[in-house]
């Protein structure tokens, strides 16, 4: 899986790009059909927001979004969402078989 991190308004350090690669890099157990992840992490005051886009096989694209007050926070609720997406993904693809 191809993992792109891109930033606005912060910087994107050693540390937060492993953290990202380490929590989305779980996600594969879900789903083994991802084919590349986009991640934006944005800061604007107290509001930290983390997308993620996930391009899966057969077109599919699943986009999930948080925010809150700490940046790692927000990485953690967006991951918290993408296993059920992916799931329900998954299911759709075998019920069409």
């Amino acid at each position: 899986m191809n993992i792109s991190i891109s930033a606005k308004r912060t910087q994107v350090t050693d540390a937060l790009r492993d953290y990202v690669e380490e929590k989305i890099g779980k996600l594969e157990r879900y789903f083994d059909g991802i084919t590349s992840c986009r991640v934006v992490l944005s800061v604007e005051s107290r509001r930290h927001v983390a997308e993620v886009e996930m391009h899966v096989v057969k077109g599919g694209v699943i986009v999930a979004l948080a925010e809150s007050d700490d940046l790692y926070r927000s990485i953690d609720a967006v991951v918290d969402k993408l296993p059920r997406q992916l799931k329900k993904h998954k299911a759709k693809l075998h019920s069409k078989k």
